[in-house]
């Protein structure tokens, strides 16, 4: 009940800020863009040490990231390369939110820390293929929005890493940075091959016809059979 109130009160908000940005004449594609620059601002206060300031701007650019696709849909214009320039700037949004992390934890520092540094460099790589494995599985007509750590989960994961990381150390329910960066390196890699099987799967039969299909066309052809079931292994 309380969940459903909070949810109905952020929709109206929300449809407040996208009603009147449709009004403006600010171009979608510029909020795309300022949702990039937030995040670099939030790379830097990671690099900083800042993780509460850079959680709570990380909500502020979360918060941008929904907005572009919506007021393109409410002013009516949704293009295609729209849509690109948005998967675009969100992989850059990803990859400098995280290196920002590794700065700090690269840093001479009483945190300094080559786990953490590997953790985020494995989890800024799995963030990139959850993205990548989906558009390369689309790009085949395949439908591939499987897996439970896409972005939206992945920027909650890292706001609430970067939120408890003020009080004192001794607090267990504080300072949970490390422990996301476990969750991000190991769940989105998870994700990948989860989308590797589905795609695989979905892809299966349609493969092993085409394969059948060019055995069948290529039989007569004098030395081709050994080549055709070469092929026909590397399909499967």
């Amino acid at each position: 009940m309380i969940s459903d109130a909070i949810g109905a009160g952020f929709k109206r908000i929300l449809d407040a800020i996208v009603h009147a940005l449709a009004r403006s004449s600010i171009n979608p594609n510029a909020i795309t863009f300022i949702g990039l620059l937030i995040n670099i601002g939030c790379a830097f206060l990671y690099g900083y040490g800042k993780f509460v300031a850079a959680g709570l701007l990380l909500i502020f650019a979360a918060l941008f990231d929904m907005l572009d696709g919506q007021v393109a849909r409410r002013r009516r214009r949704v293009t295609r390369f729209g849509a690109f320039f948005d998967s675009v700037l969100d992989r850059y949004s990803d990859i400098v939110v995280y290196v920002g992390i590794m700065v700090f934890y690269a840093s001479n520092t009483a945190e300094r820390s080559m786990l953490l540094v590997a953790l985020t460099g494995l989890a800024l790589v799995g963030s990139v293929l959850v993205s990548y494995s989906r558009a390369r599985a689309e790009s085949l007509n395949i439908a591939c929005k499987v897996g439970f750590l896409e972005r939206p989960e992945r920027m909650v994961l890292l706001i609430i890493g970067s939120l408890t990381s003020v009080g004192p150390v001794s607090n267990p329910f504080l300072y949970k940075m490390p422990q996301v960066l476990w969750v991000l390196a190991i769940l989105s890699h998870w994700t990948v091959v989860h989308r590797i099987y589905h795609t695989w799967r979905e892809l299966r039969e349609t493969d092993r016809a085409a394969v059948e299909a060019a055995l069948e066309n290529r039989k007569d052809a004098p030395g081709s059979e050994k080549l055709v079931r070469a092929d026909y292994s590397v399909q499967n």
